[in-house]
């Protein structure tokens, strides 16, 4: 039998801590078995539900726009729908 959803989206709670850096205690208030009917915990999420409901995070270069990365990014995943939020624009420093 897999583990607890709600026990497995703690720890991805506490890897994403780990990985950035911070050093917190989480505390649970209630540890009630969670149904999968409402979703999974995103580590255990399949490719092709994470590439319709994900999100990426791209350093852009300077060169091609905002609207040349999208277009790239659709052809890649063969998706039809994606955009930005944001500005894909490299900072001026």
């Amino acid at each position: 039998m897999s583990q607890d959803p709600t026990k497995k989206g703690l720890e991805f709670l506490e890897w994403l801590d780990r990985f950035g850096g911070v050093k917190r205690r989480w505390l649970v208030k209630s540890d009630e078995p969670t149904d999968p009917k409402y979703g999974c915990v995103p580590s255990e999420r399949p490719i092709d539900e994470a590439i319709r409901k994900g999100m990426l995070v791209i350093d852009k270069p300077p060169g091609p726009t905002s609207h040349e990365v999208v277009a790239w990014i659709k052809r890649m995943f063969n998706v039809e729908k994606a955009g930005h939020g944001g500005t894909l624009e490299p900072s001026s420093l």
